[in-house]
């Protein structure tokens, strides 16, 4: 289940990537407009260089040779019209954190895929099956002991592995019953807990990744600047130094929520062990008042 959720959301994340690498055609709008502006420009410059000395009477010319030389603010417009592709889209700052960033987005979908996986199966009714201990206590109450025994094993649930675990020390006495009891709680327990450490993991893994590409961008500057020996421009640290915060930040925006998550799940484990024990006490109370009169 944990691998078909990782594929889904792979290709979920995939598609826009997909998408946003296709080119996007310039915009052309204006550019005859360009050429026969620029061809203008170049006769009146001809004209210019061709007419006779200016006199003081023709200040006409004089404003209209300049102004000639002087593009036109719709010239600048137009000029930079030519669309550039936004370097501050999501995807393109994802490709800017390198190999790094790519690991960091993978553990990421990993951790999604866990809390997707857990939220279905850490849950009240997947523990303690709807209706499983009041049919057991039934059994027990009249004195089926082969159908109680059948039907623990047949269910794979944390509560009925517990009730199994008891019930098979019954000859043993009720010490012996509650002894294993407590340890199969324990064990259960222990079980769903290392189930979640993924999450923990993951969430103490990102971190460390966003801070090697931290050095690692840091150091790509720190070489860029030794190599022009100390002349280098703003331009050529802005590579490593947009590297080291990138990477950071991708770390970070993993680590908070599966380090918050983790939480949460340990503590709906703690509760669902706890509910778990009270059912399993209170299935197990006639054969604990038989005992306690046989006494």
């Amino acid at each position: 289940m944990i691998l078909r959720t990782i594929i889904l959301i792979i290709v979920i994340f995939l598609i826009p990537v997909y998408s946003n690498t296709q080119e996007t055609p310039l915009n052309l709008d204006g550019l005859d407009t360009i050429i026969k502006d620029k061809e203008n420009t170049a006769v009146d410059k001809d004209t210019a260089v061709e007419s006779p000395p200016i006199s003081p009477q023709q200040p006409a010319l004089v404003t209209s040779a300049v102004s000639s030389d002087v593009p036109s603010p719709s010239d600048t417009a137009l000029t930079k019209t030519p669309l550039r592709k936004n370097r501050n889209s999501f995807w393109n700052l994802i490709a800017a954190s390198g190999l790094i960033g790519y690991t960091i987005i993978l553990l990421s979908l990993f951790a999604v895929a866990l809390i997707i996986e857990y939220s279905l199966t850490i849950r009240s009714k997947i523990l303690m099956p709807p209706g499983f201990a009041d049919e057991v206590l039934q059994l027990l109450s009249q004195g089926q002991w082969a159908a109680f025994v059948q039907k623990c094993q047949s269910d794979m649930s944390p509560l009925a592995q517990i009730l199994h675990a008891g019930i098979k020390e019954y000859e043993f006495g009720w010490d012996a019953i509650e002894k294993a009891v407590e340890e199969t709680t324990a064990e259960q327990a222990s079980r769903l807990y290392r189930k979640i450490e993924y999450l923990n993991v993951i969430g103490n893994i990102t971190p460390m990744l966003g801070l090697l590409g931290t050095v690692v961008g840091m150091v790509t500057a720190f070489q860029q600047l030794a190599e022009s020996e100390g002349y280098a421009r703003a331009a050529d640290l802005a590579g490593g130094i947009y590297l080291a915060l990138i990477t950071t930040v991708e770390g970070l925006l993993v680590a908070i929520p599966c380090l918050a998550l983790y939480s949460i799940f340990g503590n709906r484990i703690a509760a669902l062990i706890s509910e778990t024990t009270f059912v399993v006490e209170q299935v197990l109370l006639p054969i604990k008042k038989s005992f306690t009169r046989k006494k």
